[in-house]
């Protein structure tokens, strides 16, 4: 078998575009790994500040205690402000959820459950109290 001089000739240029191509695909990987290592940083390096924020919780329905008015749901974490919470009478209670999940006024909260808008400020205001007192008297003692 001859080789055709015209056949080696196409070979040498197939194998120069082949080395060009593999030449400018290294020269771009390099590029690429010196773009990555300006934009990067390994968490090591990081500051503290900036990984504090990078953490995140985990919040899960059984963590926490859930008191429901007319299917409107309040959950609360804390136990000890879920035990303050159970110990109001089942009216305040009601009267916290309408405020505080649906924020309700004292009056639509009035019409609710059947009260006159001062009479549920008084029951709200108290139950706040109490949850106040329970609350402080807990950490204090």
């Amino acid at each position: 078998m001859e080789t055709n001089p015209r056949d080696y000739g196409e070979r040498c240029r197939f194998d120069a575009f082949c080395k060009t191509v593999l030449k400018h695909e290294a020269i771009d990987y390099i590029r690429e790994m010196k773009r990555r290592a300006n934009r990067e940083m390994f968490l090591e390096r990081l500051p503290q500040a900036a990984m504090d924020k990078l953490w995140s919780a985990d919040d899960y329905p059984s963590d926490s205690y859930v008191f429901s008015y007319c299917g409107y749901s309040l959950p609360i974490r804390s136990q000890q402000v879920s035990d303050a919470f159970a110990g109001l009478p089942e009216q305040e209670q009601s009267i916290l959820i309408l405020r505080l999940v649906l924020d309700l006024t004292d009056s639509e909260i009035g019409k609710a459950l059947d009260l006159s808008r001062s009479a549920v400020q008084r029951r709200r205001t108290k139950a706040l109290n109490v949850l106040r007192t329970k609350l402080t008297a807990r950490k204090g003692g």
